[in-house]
């Protein structure tokens, strides 16, 4: 059985177009994931199915209800953190920074702009775990004693606000999904990229063939051309043409650094950089 996803949501057929294309739906196709949606207004037990109520305290908007998301969650088996229950009590942590992602048993995340940044470093993580519940937030929030009785982490896919957590339920099960062995059609398509892993952790390399890409090792990734040579007045790169592994690989770095710099400079100051890095890195201030 493959890694399973449980969204609580209260618009279930947001999902359907996304999980019908692309990726996505092949690995659902092929077991490799198991997607659950599940409509938080079945867990309420009034007429109006009503999941929202005015803030105590005041303020504008309204408020996810506590029962409904509780109940939903009981429903999949996931007890409160004080309570306990015999899948939240087994498993091992992967990780370790903060709240870390435990493989055996489910890991429930609130969806919320208040949330620690998704990123390709806690996708790997949640790659790992055998079930995710992701609880996605609406209106001004969620009941905080959600938070503290059921999530093992909030989650923002970044720096702003939407109107839900149906989007970034979509981009947190994408990122995740991709990273599964099997989903890819080139298992290095996961390691080359953005954000990807440094080269002392990759091991895809064919033997007697040098590799013509670094390991991102926390970079962005460098820029990339197909055919035809020449667009619009614009060339491919000589290097890229000539077949020379070390002087593409060089290049290719050197690319890497030079779009860091530019595009998230804050990047580099945790990224893997070697001294040859280094000494790219200053030679590309100095051209700027």
């Amino acid at each position: 059985m493959g890694m399973r996803f449980e969204i609580v949501t209260i618009f279930p057929g947001f999902f359907t177009s996304i999980f019908e294309n692309g990726i996505v739906r092949r690995a659902l196709a092929e077991g490799l994931v198991e997607v659950g949606i599940h409509d938080l207004r079945a867990f309420t037990h009034d007429r109006h199915r009503t999941v929202d109520d005015r803030p105590f305290g005041g303020g504008e908007g309204m408020v996810l209800k506590a029962q409904p998301i509780a109940e939903a969650l009981e429903s999949l088996g996931i007890g409160s953190k004080n309570q306990g229950s015999g899948i939240r009590d087994q498993g091992s942590v992967v990780g370790g920074r903060g709240a870390g992602v435990e493989v055996r048993r489910p890991c429930v995340i609130l969806l919320s702009a208040q949330g620690r940044p998704l990123t390709q470093g806690l996708a790997r993580e949640l790659a790992q775990a055998e079930r995710v519940v992701l609880v996605c937030g609406r209106y001004e929030g969620v009941d905080e004693r959600i938070n503290e009785l059921y999530c093992d982490m909030e989650l923002s896919i970044g720096d702003y606000v939407l109107s839900g957590g149906e989007l970034a339920a979509a981009v947190v099960i994408d990122a995740t999904m991709r990273l599964i062995p099997g989903v890819l059609g080139n298992e290095a398509s996961g390691e080359f990229e953005s954000f990807g892993a440094a080269d002392a952790e990759i091991e895809t390399d064919v033997e007697g063939v040098p590799r013509s890409q670094h390991g991102a090792g926390g970079l962005l990734d460098y820029p990339h051309y197909t055919r035809p040579a020449e667009f619009c007045g614009l060339k491919v790169p000589e290097v890229l043409l000539n077949g020379d592994h070390l002087q593409i690989r060089r290049w290719r770095r050197e690319q890497q650094l030079k779009k860091t710099l530019k595009n998230r400079p804050d990047l580099l100051e945790k990224a893997a950089l070697s001294r040859e890095d280094e000494k790219l890195l200053e030679a590309i201030r100095q051209q700027l």
